[in-house]
């Protein structure tokens, strides 16, 4: 059992503050993402840190446990906290989510989804992502967007 399954045992569905890493895996100006099986959308490889772990080894664990890749290299894209990160899981519970978000175009392994948290994994434009987006990973991927964009305007 994790530290955030373990705590919910202590305090049920009350919001929480709930720290983690994302990664945004980009080749070829197409970034990975996962269908996640708790809500059935679209959003970046991630999850939250256990007690002693750097933000850069979470996301460097979840990203293999979840799609199979190795990464060699992060960059930090940015933090996202605040209001706009509450967020209720599908069973009820309620976070606020400090999420920082990392870049990496530097990886390499079999992807393969994890079957107790991925439905199924896809490579979509940057410039076209689904339209069914995990709301805590519809900010960072309209970012990277407007990353791109700006840096092919350069």
């Amino acid at each position: 059992m994790g530290y955030i399954q373990e705590l919910r045992a202590l305090v049920g569905h009350r919001p929480i503050i709930m720290v983690g890493s994302g990664v945004l895996l980009v080749r070829e100006n197409q970034v990975l993402l996962q269908r996640r099986k708790d809500n059935g959308l679209w959003g970046i490889p991630g999850g939250s840190l256990e007690p002693g772990e750097s933000l850069e080894e979470a996301a460097i664990r979840e990203t293999y446990e979840e799609v199979g890749l190795v990464i060699d290299q992060l960059t930090l894209f940015k933090v996202y906290s605040g209001k706009d990160q509450f967020y209720v899981y599908p069973n009820g519970d309620q976070i606020y989510d400090v999420c920082v978000a990392f870049l990496t175009h530097d990886f390499h392994g079999e992807l393969k989804a994890e079957s107790d948290e991925v439905l199924e994994l896809a490579y979509f434009p940057v410039d076209k992502m689904p339209d069914e987006l995990n709301p805590l990973d519809q900010i960072i991927l309209l970012d990277l967007q407007k990353s791109c964009q700006n840096s092919t305007s350069q």
